[in-house]
């Protein structure tokens, strides 16, 4: 069975994208930062459906740390073949002139660091099936220039750039590189959204309705799948054509 690692997966997105891998036929290694309890629902429910997983409690911005996780996944569900990079932290809006080089640095770890420190890890499983997936979430904030998210933007277009270039380095190697941004998808940290709270934003989606998480997780699971196995370095804007490139 095909292993596939999800990080920052215990709630929101990486939740959702976890179960759909595993409805897919992956093991899914569940990877959290601090609340294992968490991490352990979303097992038990791939569980009951039938799917296997496992919970792996890391700070994938630490080098030690991702080192250990590779050695625990390897152990308990065998070789990573697809790693989803989804870990996020706090997302502060400030004007330009509040931003401070710390707050460029605090995003860089996420959106730069991290998943070097990912990649770096789980390659040599990849290069020795001769096959790899990895598949970074985005934004598409990048694009649409929002107010006050200057540090955040320009993490998400770093990551963006690594996602190109390392698809031009490990191509040779049957592993693909992609990136997947999506719009504004409600999850758990939004709270509570009325249709009034939306309506703004969902005027000017082509396709009239806001994101769901599994919108998201399917784009994520094409770009696992051996269907797209000759699509690489490119970014997958899931919005419903909020903004087009």
């Amino acid at each position: 069975m095909t292993v596939a690692l999800v990080t920052g997966a215990s709630r929101g997105l990486g939740a959702h994208i976890a179960a759909r891998l595993a409805a897919d036929g992956f093991a899914v290694a569940v990877n959290y930062a601090s609340n294992r309890e968490q991490a352990e629902r979303v097992v038990a429910g791939i569980r009951e459906a039938g799917g296997t997983a496992e919970a792996f409690g890391a700070d994938i911005t630490d080098e030690a740390a991702v080192t250990d996780l590779a050695a625990r996944v390897r152990a308990t569900l065998g070789p990573v073949e697809v790693l989803v990079c989804n870990a996020t932290g706090p997302q502060p809006e400030k004007p330009m002139t509040d931003v401070t080089w710390q707050d460029h640095l605090d995003q860089l770890v996420f959106f730069v660091k991290s998943p070097t420190l990912l990649v770096q890890a789980f390659l040599p499983d990849m290069r020795a099936a001769g096959r790899g997936r990895v598949v970074q979430i985005g934004s598409d904030v990048f694009e649409r220039s929002l107010e006050n998210m200057s540090a955040y933007t320009a993490a998400k277009g770093a990551q963006w750039g690594l996602t190109r270039t390392w698809a031009k380095e490990l191509g040779v190697h049957g592993v693909t590189v992609n990136l997947v941004a999506p719009g504004w998808i409600p999850v758990e940290r939004h709270g509570e959204l009325t249709e009034q709270d939306l309506a703004g934003y969902v005027r000017d989606v082509a396709v009239r309705r806001i994101g769901v998480p599994a919108d998201v997780a399917a784009a994520v699971a094409y770009l696992a799948s051996d269907d797209a196995s000759f699509i690489t370095g490119q970014r997958l804007t899931v919005n419903g054509g909020h903004n087009m490139d």
